[in-house]
């Protein structure tokens, strides 16, 4: 009894053209997953799995992937998957700054603060504190106020002065002993180093009418009455 082979009988060539076929298809396959995945947005976790798995249907049977680069991917899949989590993180954690930066300029509206400026608005009816940044020991130190014309109202004297803050004290009186009217002042405190007269920072208080947040994470602006805008970190000292 004689025995047929039914089959096709595939050659080794013929095995090699198919496969050579399949593997001429794998980048269309993997740029459809690609596309079918991102649109036209950035290339995901997601995208990134579903790119690796096409790629092991489309491998060549002859020539699989690789271990080392197969291990390779898969390590880029798990730090592609830790680079989300980490902006998730991040995210969340922007958001809370931002909750707590509304909440602390909520709790500073109306409230008075010593800041880096020179100029105030001031009540003459009562003590006006303020004071002046010495860099290092001087004879004298000198306070200059002016109304909003520039006109001299008082100069106060501190004397001679070591390194350190130097406070002073106005009682809202000019130099003629009158009381002076209430309004905005510039304050220019001057020492005098090696015959040369050098200004100094000042800090005065003020009272907080509004606050700014900034949007893109920066510092807070306090809106001062009379003043402007300054820096939280201009901010020396917060009072009741």
């Amino acid at each position: 009894m004689s025995v047929s082979d039914s089959t096709s009988g595939l050659s080794l060539k013929d095995v090699l053209a198919n496969s050579s076929v399949k593997t001429s298809t794998t980048k269309d396959s993997l740029g459809s997953a690609v596309s079918g995945s991102t649109g036209n947005q950035s290339l995901g976790k997601d995208a990134f799995l579903q790119l690796l798995v096409t790629q092991l249907k489309n491998q060549n049977p002859l020539d699989p992937q690789d271990n080392s680069a197969f291990v390779a991917q898969l390590a880029q899949f798990s730090s592609l998957e830790g680079i989300t989590t980490l902006n998730d993180t991040v995210s969340g954690i922007a958001g809370n700054y931002n909750s707590s930066q509304a909440l602390q300029a909520s709790s500073l509206v109306g409230r008075s603060v010593v800041a880096q400026t020179d100029t105030a608005v001031v009540d003459t009816s009562k003590s006006f504190n303020g004071t002046a940044v010495v860099p290092a020991s001087t004879n004298p130190v000198t306070i200059k106020i002016t109304d909003t014309d520039g006109k001299v109202v008082r100069t106060i004297d501190l004397g001679s002065q070591q390194a350190g803050n130097a406070s002073f004290i106005w009682d809202g009186k000019n130099d003629a002993g009158e009381v002076a009217k209430a309004g905005t002042y510039k304050f220019a405190a001057n020492a005098t180093y090696d015959s040369q007269a050098t200004s100094l920072v000042t800090y005065l208080p003020a009272t907080v009418n509004s606050v700014t947040i900034s949007q893109t994470g920066g510092e807070l602006m306090l809106n001062l009455a009379g003043l402007g805008s300054v820096a939280l970190s201009k901010v020396q000292t917060i009072g009741i």
